[in-house]
C-alpha cells in the first residue's frame, strides 16, 4: 500500500517537471537567445555611434575648409582624399553600416528663428546637416544627428567711421564733423546741419567781432536776435541798457544801436517791438523792477514795481504774461498793455519756508506753462519748477537738488523735457547738470553732469548740434560741451580770455549762419560774436547715402551694425541698397529689414535675404541711406558708423 502510494506521488511529480519545463523551458530559450542577440546590437550601435562622431567632425573639417565645400543641397558621405576629408556623393555601406549626410536649406521668420519650409525666408547663409548611420543585422536600426553650419566663419567686413569715409557720400542737409573725442585717426560723425561755416569746438579761431560797450562796466546778460543783439551795464545804481545792430555779413559787424542810461541791467527779454529791462533796484530806490522799452524810439513806456528790495534778477514774456524773479518771489504781471505801471497778476516764495527766507530766485526760462528758475542763496534747491498755467494762481512743481551751490542760469528745449542748469562752482561736485523734466512734479532727476574744472558758471546755452556753451569766471571761461550724448557731456572746445564772462546767447540766422553772442568784463572789448559750426545749412530733417562699396563679386550679405545716438525728440533711421554690377552707376532700391522698402534700421540687424526693384542679396554693389530728424532746434541725431560682414 505504501510503495503504491510513492509510486503515484512519484509519478505526479514527474507530470509537474513536464508541465513546468513545457511552460519555462521556450521562454528560457528565447531570453538566451534575445541575451545573446542584444549583446551583438549593442557592440553594433557602439560601432555605429563612433561613425556618427566620425562623420559629424569630418563634415566639419569638410566646411571649415570652405563654404563652397557644403554648400549645395544633396546626400554625401565623407571620404579621405589625400590627407584630407572631402565628400563624396550618396550614402556608402562599408562593414554592414550605411553612412550619410543630408544637406539642405533653412528658412527663418521675422526675428531670425528657424521655421518649418515653406513658412519664413531662406537663410542662403546656413544650412541643415542630418547625419545618419544604418545597419540591419542583427536588427535594422539606425543614429541620427542634426547640425547647422553657418558661412559666418569666412566673413569679411567693411567699414566706414572716418571722415574721408563720410565726405566721400551724397549730404542732404547733414555735416560731417570730427568726432570728439576721436576713436581712430580722422575719426568723424554725421548730423543734421547746424548752420555756421566756424567751429564751436574751436571757439578763439572764429571770434568774428568785438564792440566796446558804453560806461566800460560789467555786463551781466545779453539775448540775440538775428541781426540784433541787446544787452547792458551795470555798476552801483547806474547803468545803460543797450541795442546793437549786427549786419548779415560774414563776418558780421556790430554797432551800437542806441545806449540808454538810467538802467543797471540785470537781464533783457525781446518781444515784439519791445525790450523788457530787468533792472538793478536796491533797496527799491526807482520802484521798478521791470522796465518796458519801445525799441522803435528807444523810450521807456511802461514798468512793474514788485516792491522788491534788490530790483528784477530775471525776465521772461509769453504773450501777454510778463514773468520776474525778484527777491525770494516769481511775479506774473499783466502785459495786455505795454504802458504806464503793470498790475501785478500773482506772485509766489520760489522756496517753501523756511528756505524762502535765505535764498532768491536768479535767472528763469518760461516753457509750456511752467516756469524754471535757477535757486541761488541758502536754499536745498538749485532749481525750482513753478507751475503758471494760471497766471494769478502760481503753484510749485517740481525741484532739482544738485551740489549745494547756487544756481546762475537755466536754459530749457523748445518742449521743456530738458532743462540746462549753471551753479556756482562747487569745489567737489560738477557744476553743469541735464535735467529730466519731461514730468514736471517731484525731484527730478539728472542725466548727466560736467565738472567746470574752477570756472564759476554765470550763463549757459544750448546752440545747434548737440552743443551747450558754459561761460563764467575764474578758471577757462568759455567752455564748449558735446551733449550728444546726455549721460556724459564733454568738453570739445575752450577759449580763456582773462576777464571773466557774464552771458552768452546763441542765434542761428536765415542763411544759415550760427553765432554765440557773449558779453565780457573785458573793459575795451566787453561784446564779442563767436561763428559756431560745423556748417551746412541748418536743418529739421535731411538725409546721408553713403558711398558705393564693391565687392568684387556678388556675395551674401549678412548683417549690419551701426553706432549712433539719438538725444530727445531726435531720430535716426537706416535703409540698405545691394544691386548688381557694374557698381559705377548702378540703380539703387533701398530696403528695411524685412526687405521691402516701407521699412527702416533702428538698430544692428539681419540683412534681408530677398529681391525687390533693383535689391538683391547676393549683391556685389552696396550703399546705405540714413534717415535724420529732429524737432529740437538745438538737438540732431549723430550718426557714428556703419559695419556690415558679408561672405563668400
Amino acid at each position: 500500500m505504501r510503495r503504491s502510494y510513492l509510486q503515484s506521488q512519484s509519478l505526479i511529480e514527474l507530470l509537474l517537471t513536464i508541465g513546468l519545463s513545457a511552460v519555462l523551458l521556450p521562454a528560457l530559450i528565447t531570453g538566451l537567445i534575445s541575451s545573446r542577440e542584444g549583446k551583438a546590437q549593442q557592440q553594433e550601435r557602439i560601432q555605429a555611434a563612433s561613425l556618427l562622431r566620425q562623420t559629424y567632425e569630418a563634415v566639419r573639417s569638410i566646411r571649415n575648409r570652405g563654404w563652397d565645400n557644403i554648400s549645395v543641397n544633396g546626400t554625401y558621405h565623407p571620404v579621405i582624399s589625400g590627407t584630407l576629408w572631402a565628400s563624396s556623393s550618396g550614402a556608402i555601406t562599408t562593414n554592414g553600416f550605411t553612412q550619410s549626410y543630408t544637406v539642405s536649406d533653412i528658412n527663418r521668420d521675422s526675428s531670425g528663428i528657424i521655421v518649418t519650409v515653406p513658412a519664413g525666408t531662406l537663410d542662403p547663409s546656413t544650412k541643415k546637416i542630418d547625419i545618419a548611420i544604418s545597419w540591419e543585422e542583427p536588427s535594422v536600426s539606425t543614429l541620427s544627428s542634426t547640425l547647422y553650419l553657418t558661412r559666418y566663419r569666412d566673413n569679411l567686413t567693411y567699414a566706414e567711421t572716418t571722415q574721408t569715409d563720410f565726405n566721400a557720400g551724397t549730404k542732404n542737409s547733414v555735416a560731417v564733423q570730427v568726432t570728439n573725442p576721436p576713436s581712430v585717426p580722422d575719426d568723424g560723425e554725421i548730423i543734421l546741419g547746424a548752420g555756421g561755416q566756424g567751429d564751436w569746438c574751436n571757439p578763439s579761431g572764429f571770434i568774428q567781432a568785438e564792440l566796446n560797450l558804453p560806461q566800460g562796466s560789467a555786463a551781466k546778460s545779453v539775448r540775440a536776435l538775428q541781426g540784433r543783439a541787446f544787452t547792458g551795464t551795470t555798476t552801483y545804481l547806474t547803468g545803460n541798457f543797450v541795442d546793437i545792430a549786427v549786419t548779415n555779413t560774414n563776418p558780421p559787424v556790430p554797432s551800437i544801436t542806441a545806449s540808454m542810461p538810467g538802467y543797471p541791467t540785470n537781464d533783457v527779454f525781446i518781444s515784439g517791438q519791445y525790450a523788457y529791462v530787468a533792472v538793478e533796484d536796491l533797496f527799491d530806490i526807482y520802484h521798478k523792477d521791470v522796465v518796458i522799452i519801445d525799441l522803435n524810439t528807444h523810450l521807456e513806456v511802461g514798468y512793474f514795481d514788485a516792491a522788491s528790495w534788490i530790483g528784477g534778477q530775471g525776465v521772461f514774456v509769453i504773450g501777454n504774461v510778463g514773468y520776474v524773479t525778484a527777491g525770494t518771489r516769481l511775479y506774473t504781471f499783466d502785459l495786455s498793455a505795454k504802458t504806464g505801471s503793470r498790475p501785478l497778476l500773482g506772485s509766489i516764495t520760489v522756496e517753501p519756508f523756511p528756505g524762502s527766507l535765505f535764498s532768491y530766485g536768479r535767472r528763469l526760462y518760461v516753457v509750456g506753462g511752467y516756469a524754471y528758475i535757477a535757486v541761488a542763496g541758502w536754499s536745498n534747491t538749485e532749481m525750482r519748477i513753478i507751475n503758471v498755467n494760471n497766471p494769478s494762481s502760481l503753484s510749485r512743481a517740481g525741484y532739482a537738488n544738485v551740489n549745494g551751490e547756487s544756481g546762475q542760469e537755466v536754459f530749457v528745449n523748445e518742449t521743456g523735457t530738458r532743462t540746462y542748469l549753471a551753479t556756482n562752482n562747487s569745489g567737489s561736485n560738477p557744476e553743469f547738470f541735464i535735467i529730466n523734466t519731461s514730468s514736471k512734479t517731484g525731484s527730478r532727476p539728472v542725466l548727466g553732469s560736467y565738472d567746470a574744472g574752477g570756472m564759476s558758471p554765470r550763463g549757459v546755452t544750448a546752440a545747434p548740434g548737440n552743443i551747450a556753451i558754459l561761460v563764467g569766471l575764474n578758471g577757462t571761461e568759455y567752455q564748449v560741451l558735446n551733449i550728444s550724448n546726455e549721460t556724459s557731456p564733454n568738453k570739445c572746445g575752450e577759449m580763456n580770455l582773462n576777464a571773466g564772462i557774464y552771458g552768452v546767447s546763441a542765434v542761428l540766422e536765415d542763411d544759415g549762419d550760427a553765432y554765440a553772442y557773449i558779453v565780457t568784463r573785458d573793459s575795451s572789448k566787453e561784446f564779442k560774436i563767436i561763428e559756431g559750426g560745423p556748417g551746412g545749412r541748418y536743418a529739421y530733417t535731411g538725409t546721408f547715402e553713403s558711398q558705393t562699396f564693391d565687392a568684387l563679386y556678388p556675395r551674401f550679405f549678412n548683417r549690419l551694425d551701426f553706432t549712433f545716438s539719438k538725444p530727445a525728440l531726435t531720430d535716426l533711421k537706416l535703409q540698405i541698397a545691394l544691386a548688381d554690377p557694374p557698381c559705377t552707376n548702378p540703380t539703387y532700391t533701398y530696403v528695411g529689414p524685412d526687405g521691402t522698402t516701407g521699412t527702416f534700421f533702428t538698430d544692428d540687424g539681419t540683412i534681408p535675404f530677398s529681391a525687390v526693384g533693383t535689391y538683391k542679396n547676393p549683391g556685389q554693389c552696396l550703399r546705405y541711406k540714413v534717415f535724420f530728424n529732429t524737432t529740437d532746434a538745438f538737438n540732431t541725431p549723430v550718426f557714428n558708423d556703419f559695419t556690415v560682414n558679408y561672405s563668400p
